[in-house]
């Protein structure tokens, strides 16, 4: 926005220059006019009128000029700061991208829109304040001193008033903020949840709660448009009352000749510019403030950059590596978990991570691949810290099945294939039980899915989610749950595949808590959020 601000200040110049010379000029030929019968004539006064045909265009011009270059810019601003949010947001641990997941999906819909009477009402209202409004001052002051005593007494109300408006609308800017934020979340999950909600007969029940939230969003923007129109009032009232005063003193010294008749005219066609950009921010404020509101919104998103801990650039092969886990912790919204977690996770073999809910037993995945940081201790590949890894290397070596595994809108095959090509299709898909699903899809791997999945059962997702994990020719497997909604059959064997995996001399992790899956592990590790952590079986 620098070439922006930049040329809105010269246009600011260019139009004070204009509102001065075209007030003097005009007062002149009105005047004259007056007081003068011979020269009525047209033709007398055309140079003085072709000047002021001049000094309006360039007038016109500049305030062209001033709003397209702030278009342009606004938009270039909005689109910047639309991609560092969501850079931003979208580097975030899973933990935190959750938490952040609706204010940020405001922000870069609709929320940063409102930056956009921003930058072409409010901040050129702000310029030409801060030059014409002195440079019109200082005008009078040249023909009637006591015109600018009278200006210099009334126009610092405007402000006063300004500021103490403005307070109350930040305010209301930002509960109407916060009631969209509220609004857009709710509907984000219910329209992500409405296949579910059918099914189970409820897709009627969240509309009474979706009304009160519209109404409460509602409530808000008129209040704030009620303000808006109340400020607006005042302003104006402030401005014609300054404007009042002046004009009536300017008419009592005519009548009783204490100024010219020249000298009057100035004056009154220079006091509305003294109060015109000031009433002009006033009015703008109140369509700036949503935006400016949301821009601190989307700067506290973007936060620090280097909010996220560097990342290092050795190389090591994760096959028949040592998986380390040396007094890991991670700090939680309820406490430590996992909490000094230590542990040996070696190749060829299956290793169960088990414990209670919120022990931390998804988020030592998440932290083993490279996904969240700890925050005390470390992951060591071969007495390496994770940490040190390239990640991009790092993540090639892994395959990952969280407990929803990651679906995106397009056929079956594309999903299969996500993270790259499997070996072996049929036998993964065996493996998972997955076969008997694309037998009974209309197109078998050319069936297209919707986001999230939709069009596939929860256990057909978790099929498709554990062969594509089971096909990939990663050196290290971490799957979450990964038997979830699956039939005891169907589980059986693709417990069997991770077995013969982990002898292939693949490493193997498995989040689980029931019987079939402790029974596969060749080392049991039980997981809490209070630091003990007990070795069931090696």
């Amino acid at each position: 926005m620098r070439r922006f601000l930049a040329t809105s200040v010269l246009c600011g110049v260019l139009i004070s220059a204009c509102a001065i010379s075209s007030a003097i000029v005009l007062a002149r030929i009105v005047s004259a006019v007056i007081t003068d019968p011979s020269t009525r004539s047209v033709a007398h006064w055309t140079p003085l009128l072709a000047i002021l045909l001049a000094l309006w265009t360039m007038r016109t011009a500049a305030h062209w000029w001033q709003a397209r270059l702030g278009q342009r810019g606004v938009s270039a601003v909005i689109a910047e700061l639309s991609g560092q949010v969501l850079a931003a947001v979208t580097a975030r641990s899973p933990g935190r991208l959750a938490a952040e997941r609706d204010e940020a999906a405001v922000v870069v819909t609709r929320g940063l829109d409102g930056l956009r009477p921003y930058f072409t009402a409010y901040l050129p209202a702000l310029l030409l304040a801060a030059i014409l409004t002195p440079a019109s001052v200082v005008a009078i002051a040249l023909f009637d001193r006591r015109a600018t005593v009278l200006v210099a007494i009334t126009l610092p109300l405007i402000p006063l008033f300004m500021v103490l408006i403005g307070l109350a609308t930040a305010e209301r800017s930002a509960a109407a903020l916060a009631a969209m934020t509220t609004l857009q979340a709710r509907l984000l999950d219910l329209i992500a949840g409405l296949p579910t909600l059918r099914a189970l007969g409820r897709a009627a029940g969240p509309e009474h709660r979706i009304a009160e939230l519209s109404a409460a969003h509602r409530r808000s923007a008129m209040a704030t448009l009620r303000i808006a129109f109340l400020s607006a009032l005042v302003l104006e009232l402030l401005a014609t009352l300054g404007v009042a005063v002046v004009a009536v003193s300017i008419g009592l010294r005519l009548v009783f000749g204490e100024m010219s008749l020249t000298a009057g005219l100035t004056v009154l066609l220079l006091v509305p510019d003294v109060y015109w950009p000031l009433r002009r921010i006033g009015v703008e404020f109140h369509a700036a403030e949503e935006g400016r509101a949301t821009a601190e919104k989307a700067f506290t998103l973007i936060g620090e950059p280097a909010a996220e801990p560097a990342r290092g650039h050795r190389r090591v092969t994760a096959r028949g590596a040592v998986i380390g886990l040396e007094r890991l912790t991670v700090a939680g919204r309820d406490g430590d978990a996992p909490h000094a977690l230590s542990a040996r996770i070696e190749p060829g073999r299956v290793t169960v991570l088990t414990g209670a809910n919120g022990a931390g037993k998804s988020t030592t995945l998440a932290v083993i691949a490279g996904l969240t940081a700890p925050t005390a201790g470390r992951v060591t590949l071969d007495n390496v810290d994770i940490a040190d890894l390239e990640p991009a290397e790092w993540w090639r070596q892994l395959s990952w099945l969280p407990q929803r595994p990651a679906l995106i809108p397009g056929s079956v095959a594309e999903n299969l294939a996500l993270f790259g090509d499997l070996t072996d299709v049929a036998s993964a898909c065996a493996a998972a039980g997955f076969d008997e699903v694309m037998a009974s899809l209309p197109d078998g791997p050319h069936t297209v899915l919707g986001r999230g999945g939709v069009g596939l059962s929860l256990g057909q997702r978790q099929r498709l989610g554990l062969a594509r994990a089971l096909g990939s020719t990663a050196a290290v497997l971490l799957l979450d749950e990964p038997t979830a909604h699956l039939d005891a059959a169907t589980e059986q064997r693709a417990l069997a595949a991770l077995v013969e995996r982990a002898r292939a001399g693949a490493t193997v992790v498995v989040v689980g808590h029931r019987a079939p899956v402790l029974a596969i592990g060749d080392r049991v590790i039980a997981v809490n959020n209070r630091g003990a952590v007990a070795d069931a079986r090696a």
